[in-house]
């Protein structure tokens, strides 16, 4: 177990770990001050966790103040983000939690998850691909490629919704909403017209039509 050769670090440096990756995976540049944005914490706060995770050889800065994970930092990364996944399942399938409840249930319990019940709950889960609301777990990132932001979608086109991107996972109020409109994984819906002068979009899902952003269809992927 590849784990076995890291002592696991604290809840807040496995949260940083996470984000990284995350970014990373987006393509995204990752700069303190976007991790300022993405962990609602202060500057210096962020700054002083950065420079404890380079001492512990987590991740590694370049002259462009970029961060990036190291080997030990990404692997680590990819094991939070993986109990994180697993146990929004087991909330999702076992307790029956509301979507819009599952990010913020699943924070508190997946930094105490051993490596044995993590195995576990793969197994009992089926090895899932995805999270609960359509995030890959780390290594299935490939699966989602051909799934476009909702925002880029041709007005009559009718399209299936995959996946409710991790930026909105521990928005509550916006994912109680598209909880209640019907909108969740799965649901097939049809881009009825886009406002470009308001910057909304018109869908309509189980024959009811629903009022979107256009900035907030960008975090919803969709297939033909």
């Amino acid at each position: 177990n590849i784990m076995a050769e890291f002592e696991r670090p604290s809840p807040t440096i496995e949260d940083y770990l996470g984000v990284i990756y995350t970014l990373e995976r987006d393509g995204e540049r990752v700069i303190a001050a976007r991790l300022v944005e993405s962990l609602d914490v202060s500057a210096p706060t962020v700054n002083a966790t950065l420079k404890r995770m380079q001492r512990d050889g987590w991740i590694m800065l370049n002259e462009n103040k970029e961060i990036h994970l190291t080997q030990a930092g990404c692997i680590m990364a990819m094991s939070v983000i993986r109990r994180h996944m697993l146990t929004e399942w087991m909330l999702s399938r076992v307790l029956k939690l509301p979507l819009s409840e599952l990010h913020r249930e699943a924070h508190q319990i997946e930094h105490t998850l051993s490596p044995d019940v993590e195995e576990r709950l793969l197994n009992e889960m089926q090895d899932p691909k995805f999270c609960p609301h359509g995030n890959p777990l780390p290594g299935f990132e490939d699966e989602t490629l051909g799934w476009l932001p909702l925002s880029r979608i041709n007005p009559g086109e009718r399209v299936q919704l995959q996946r409710i991107h991790e930026n909105l996972e521990s928005d509550y109020e916006s994912l109680s909403f598209l909880e209640e409109k019907g909108l969740v994984r799965g649901c097939t819906l049809i881009l009825k017209e886009v406002l470009n002068f308001n910057e909304t979009m018109k869908v309509e899902v189980g024959g009811k039509e629903v009022v979107l952003g256009v900035r907030f269809a960008e975090k919803l992927f969709v297939s033909r």
